[in-house]
């Protein structure tokens, strides 16, 4: 060291990482409920969910400013609200809110950190991806995929109906509205996400109590349509579409009219 003048090579990523790690392993775990996300800010960090049955950890995930933590677990929630083979109540989560993150990616150093992807059962099976896009209805699913292991409930009521006759257009979309799953249906063009087919707007649906099953909301609607619409279940979600001849080798058909 000279008078007046020194350098410093401070691992700033290492440090934070190590920082983190400590209060995530420090910290209780709380159920992923809406109660207990009040606690949540909608800021950027890390988090992670956990078996609270077996306290084995499933998933790493980050969050942007864009979509911060309560963006981030408010989705994990609902998704796991609507799927087989899993207890919703079972999962817990820890979330710690980063106020500057460093120019590193937290969320592969904490994977790495606790195992790799093979320790995660989560990461990388599709669980954290948003919109499965057009191209997984024709494709065929892995087995270890999420989505394969824990598909969509079909036999449940998530939305509740007004009983009385309404248009399938308003159906369909409070449909789509209330699922915790992705419900697409076929529009005029690509880009009308708020108009519907002549045929959903010109043909009712007999609402008859109001808390009737996905399946059957969607069994009576395309009832109510003229020929040539279905609507089919992949594992991850449901599509409904009009003189659609693709096949589905992972899905399941609901009803055609």
């Amino acid at each position: 060291m000279n008078d007046g003048y020194a350098e410093l090579e401070f691992d700033l990523p290492s440090a934070l990482l190590r920082d983190i790690v400590a209060l995530l392993d420090g910290m209780n775990a709380a159920e992923l409920t809406s109660a207990n996300l009040t606690r949540v800010t909608d800021a950027p960090g890390v988090y992670a969910l956990i078996s609270g049955a077996t306290g084995e950890l499933l998933y790493i995930g980050k969050a942007e400013s864009s979509k911060g933590l309560l963006n981030r677990l408010t989705r994990h929630m609902r998704k796991l609200d609507g799927r087989q083979n899993i207890n919703p109540g079972d999962i817990h989560f820890k979330a710690v809110r980063i106020f500057v993150f460093a120019a590193m990616d937290l969320e592969a150093a904490l994977i790495a950190h606790y195992g790799g992807d093979g320790k995660l059962p989560w990461n990388h099976s599709g669980f954290g991806s948003n919109d499965p896009g057009q191209q997984r209805d024709t494709t065929t699913y892995k087995q270890d995929h999420f989505d394969t292991q824990h598909p969509i409930r079909l036999d449940d009521c998530f939305v509740e109906f007004k009983v009385g006759k309404r248009p399938v257009a308003e159906v369909m979309q409070h449909l789509k509205d209330g699922l915790p799953y992705l419900l697409r249906f076929q529009r005029p063009n690509a880009s009308s996400r708020n108009s519907f087919e002549p045929d959903f707007e010109v043909n009712e649906v007999d609402i008859q109590r109001p808390d009737l099953t996905t399946r059957e909301v969607l069994r009576l609607c395309i009832a109510a349509l003229p020929p040539g619409w279905h609507a089919t279940a992949l594992p991850s979600h449901v599509i409904c579409y009009k003189d659609d001849d693709r096949r589905f080798p992972s899905g399941t058909l609901i009803a055609r009219s």
